[in-house]
């Protein structure tokens, strides 16, 4: 790891149903990774096939957890969007 001021860290496997489904997730929150404040924590995002691989780095567990918190969260919006985008696609054929 990085920093060796960085004390916590995690490691979070998310398995999508494709690989096109993975890209796009990691297309929508890399650039997350990059505005995020550095100070207390860092965050690093990596795709492999259908699954994506996001690491967390921090100083202690509460900035862990925060991050963690703040990816997870970003997720969830981001398949809440793709799936009304399909629906509305669906729909408008």
């Amino acid at each position: 790891m990085g920093n060796s001021k960085m004390r916590a860290h995690a490691v979070v496997h998310l398995d999508f149903p494709s690989q096109k489904q993975s890209k796009i997730m990691l297309k929508a929150l890399r650039p997350e990774t990059r505005t995020m404040s550095a100070r207390r924590s860092r965050v690093y995002i990596e795709g492999r096939g259908k699954t994506l691989i996001i690491r967390f780095e921090a100083e202690d567990t509460s900035a862990l957890r925060a991050s963690i918190n703040s990816f997870l969260r970003w997720v969830f919006l981001t398949k809440t969007v793709l799936k009304s985008v399909d629906k509305f696609q669906f729909a408008d054929k």
